[in-house]
Order: structure tokens, then sequence, then C-alpha cells
């Protein structure tokens, strides 16, 4: 199974911000639409940054309140792990596992296209189980 796969299913919509949002528009944002994470992008939907909630945490620790008010370039993380449409699920894990991030935009000629989070991965696991799972009964009833 590939990340198109996914995307198949849940759709391409990404909530996106610009870099020169403040933190407190983006965890507005981040709250509104309850999500955990916002892909920040540039001209022509280029990833230049994601923010996590943990990018949040961090911020609010190191900066206090003042972060609120500060252009959210200051607080994203600038080095994006990203994806493409026909990366492996498998693959798609170990990279999240590896570099402990929940979230992994999918690019196409780079351009943003969708986005991943562990959830989408897990259920879609879920999912393949349950038909090997079904199949292997079906097999089993029949033989």
């Amino acid at each position: 199974m590939t990340v198109k796969t996914i995307l198949s299913t849940k759709g391409n919509n990404v909530v996106t911000i610009e870099p020169t949002a403040t933190l407190e528009q983006a965890i507005a944002m981040l709250a509104q639409h309850r999500i955990g994470a916002l892909v920040v992008t540039g001209a022509e939907r280029c990833v230049i940054g994601i923010l996590s909630e943990r990018d949040v945490v961090r911020a609010m620790w190191t900066r206090g309140a003042a972060a609120f008010k500060e252009p959210l370039s200051q607080t994203m993380t600038r080095e994006v792990v990203i994806c493409v449409e026909t990366d492996a699920i498998n693959d798609i894990m170990e990279r999240m596992s590896d570099g402990r991030f929940r979230h992994i935009p999918v690019v196409a000629q780079n351009r943003l296209v969708g986005i991943v989070s562990i959830g989408d991965v897990v259920k879609q696991r879920l999912s393949e189980m349950q038909s090997e799972s079904e199949a292997l009964r079906d097999y089993i009833q029949t033989a």
C-alpha cells in the first residue's frame, strides 16, 4: 500500500498557513480545525515549514507569552520530512517513528498535495489487517 491509497480515502485537503502569520493565529487555527499540525507554505504551495503542537509548547517554554505575537517563522520546524504519493506506508511509518513526528506532508513537483498523519497510517494498516483476516477466514472455510 502507498501514500496515494491513504489520500484517495481521506482526500487532499490540508490546512496551511503563511510564515508571516503569528503564533497566536496558528494556535487559533489548530484549535478551530481540531488538528495537531499546520503546514507552512510559501509561493505556489511550496512547503517551507511545519508547526506542530510540540513546536508551540517549546515556544511557550522558551519565550513565554511574547511568542504569541511573533511571526510563525520563528517557531516552525524548518527541516520538514516529506513524502510522495508512491511511498509505501511501511516506509512512512518508519520515518515517523525514527523522526518522532506524527505528520508528514505529501508533495508532487515540489508542491503540497496532501498530508498524512500517524492516525491515517494506523487506520489504513488496521483496514489492511481486517481484509487479510477476512480473506484467510474465507479461505479456511472453503478449504
